[in-house]
């Protein structure tokens, strides 16, 4: 539940295949959300008493104790259909106000909102937040204003970047150990980067020209795993080489992948929300197979984030 590069590019594509030696299928616990129709999205696991998330439609923030299965709720007046938060190790959660233009900053003490509005009225849609290393910035992409940008925590200073390409969507943020955030352009066929010094942005073009990236992962080795949304690829960027890899998922090319995450085996997980009931799916890097697929009991509807920890 809950700057082109120019380079031409050549995949290793792969053929779906039967999963590698059966795994054992992973256990799935749901907790029913009391409020219906208000699509609960996007948890952070911030404790084994606490997993923040969003109610899109239903305008509020929301935790959920999983020992006792009990859910808090704070509703927010304006209706920002929040889409995406995160909470810091001091405890303040940061949300995406994506239909009001701001990001939301929620004091952990006194439950206290204050927004921090956009420097640009064309960024009217926070999409997704993340921290960098020390949660010194918060990144994020504006998707249909066409923006990445950063949120000094301090100062509540916004960069805003335009993206070059025009309606590209900027969606999925993830941030490298060197401070560089990787961005997938789901109105596109491309990746993007971020220089954090410089704030210069580059686009990486992926090979087929009708593949939609959507969300994303890092390993340790420093490669960028992408979900290729409308072609059912999982992929591989490696920043150093810039070749790219792709496998098609286990279900094909109906399997719309959407959630990801990387585990700490660095085994990447990739939730496929073309078949019902969605599918938790995990990939080997190591032995370039698929080695799990999981069906969530529900259905799942469409399973849009996960949130991994490694405790």
């Amino acid at each position: 539940m809950l700057r082109a590069t120019g380079l031409a590019l050549v995949p290793a594509l792969v053929a779906a295949a039967a999963l590698a030696a059966a795994e054992k299928p992973i256990e799935i616990q749901e907790f029913p959300v009391p409020w219906k129709d208000t699509r609960p999205r996007d948890p952070d696991f911030v404790s084994p008493e606490a997993v923040w998330f969003v109610g899109q439609t239903g305008h509020y923030l929301a935790t959920l104790n999983p020992k006792t299965r009990e859910f808090t709720r704070i509703d927010l007046e304006d209706e920002p259909g929040p889409h995406n938060l995160i909470v810091g190790d001091d405890g303040t959660v940061w949300y995406a106000g994506n239909l009001k233009g701001y990001i939301g900053r929620v004091d952990p003490k006194t439950r206290q909102i204050r927004h921090i509005a956009m420097p640009d009225k064309a960024a009217t849609d926070p999409h997704t937040l993340t921290f960098d290393e020390g949660q010194k910035n918060i990144w994020f992409t504006v998707q249909g204003g066409n923006f990445i940008g950063r949120l000094n925590i301090a100062s509540e200073k916004v960069d805003l970047v335009r993206v070059p390409s025009a309606s590209a969507r900027p969606y999925g943020i993830v941030v490298a150990k060197d401070g560089r955030p990787w961005i997938v352009l789901f109105g596109t066929n491309k990746l993007a980067s971020v220089d954090p010094k410089t704030l210069q942005l580059t686009e990486h073009v992926l090979p087929r020209a009708d593949s939609r990236p959507r969300r994303l992962g890092l390993t340790s080795d420093g490669r960028v795993w992408y979900g290729d949304y409308a072609q059912g690829f999982l992929g591989a960027f490696d920043p150093k080489t810039e070749k790219i890899q792709e496998w098609l998922m286990p279900s094909g090319k109906t399997s719309l992948p959407y959630a990801m995450a990387v585990d700490s085996n660095d085994r990447v997980w990739a939730v496929e929300t073309g078949p019902k009931p969605n599918r938790f799916v995990a990939f080997d890097p190591k032995t370039g197979q698929f080695v799990n697929s999981t069906p969530v009991p529900s259905g799942g509807g469409t399973i849009r984030h996960v949130d991994y920890d490694p405790k």
